[in-house]
């Protein structure tokens, strides 16, 4: 099977209250769907700072949260993900207040996910910032994960390496 580092947003609005705005109400639904039959498809991991993300916020909508990835195993911080961590603070170009989601980046890097799923596209999901982690991550000879939404990662028929 495929392993998959969930980012925040994801587990973010499989527990959250429907939305009024449409996008994030069909983002919701989407994400619905995928977690629907994800875990028989795919080996899903957190982190560290995804549990830390979690438990922001509302206690409520935390402790839903967090009820969501309880039996997922947690990716920990170790040095490798603390280089590249550094590295992509000085290259990926990302602001300051991104730090997390280059945090996101380097588990996901660090520990050789197949796949990044996010609903992130300013500073994940994003073309630009995929293209200069791509080129950063050959450099120095790390594999990088395809970098996608639930929508994205959606049917298909995937699941199981060939």
């Amino acid at each position: 099977m495929y392993s998959v580092y969930l980012e925040t947003t994801v587990p973010s609005y499989l527990a959250a209250k429907p939305s009024r705005d449409l996008i994030v109400a069909a983002h919701q639904q989407i994400t619905r769907e995928w977690w629907q039959d994800a875990r028989d498809r795919f080996e899903l991991f957190i982190s560290e700072a995804v549990v830390a993300e979690m438990r922001m916020g509302d206690p409520d909508a935390a402790a839903r949260r967090l009820q969501l990835v309880r039996d997922l195993p947690r990716l920990e911080l170790n040095d490798d993900v603390r280089s590249l961590v550094q590295l992509y603070d000085e290259k990926l170009g990302l602001p300051t207040q991104a730090r997390v989601d280059v945090l996101h980046i380097a588990f996901a890097v660090g520990y050789g996910m197949d796949y990044l799923l996010t609903w992130n596209c300013n500073h994940i999901a994003n073309g630009e910032v995929v293209r200069r982690l791509q080129k950063l991550n050959r450099e120095i000879d790390h594999a990088s994960p395809i970098i996608l939404t639930p929508e994205e990662l959606s049917h298909g028929g995937l699941g199981e390496k060939t």
